[in-house]
């Protein structure tokens, strides 16, 4: 049900920005821009429940809890990086949008350290 709830805010603020664009094309602007922050809020309220199911899930698989964080905040950065990227192709301004992507995938690299180190660790551990 959320999906249609979803899928009818878009197409509403697709029409409603569609006609505004032709008079006003700064106000389409900021109604595609709370169109994406509120598709953006229903869903990560909705995360909440996946994100209590994988902390429980590491605990009772005894995996360190650092791990899922860090791997939650990857998946975190990078929806951030594109719905922010998103919003700036949408304003014509494609080469900032370049640039918060990359930003996205240089901070997830970053990130991304401490388990390429553990899984390396384990690499390491297990030849002769």
């Amino acid at each position: 049900m959320d999906i249609l709830q979803i899928v009818c805010i878009g197409i509403i603020a697709v029409v409603l920005s569609s006609i505004l664009k032709a008079q006003r094309p700064e106000i389409a602007l900021q109604v595609s821009i709370v169109t994406g922050l509120l598709i953006f809020i229903v869903i990560i309220v909705k995360l909440s429940s996946v994100i209590d199911f994988l902390q429980t899930f590491s605990k009772r698989a005894d995996i360190d809890s650092t791990y899922i964080n860090i791997l939650l905040k990857i998946v975190g950065i990078a929806y951030i990086a594109e719905f922010g990227a998103e919003v700036c192709k949408d304003a014509g301004e494609s080469s900032v949008a370049s640039k918060i992507e990359l930003a996205g995938k240089v901070t997830i690299v970053i990130l991304a350290v401490p388990i390429i180190t553990s899984l390396l660790d384990l690499v390491v551990k297990l030849m002769p």
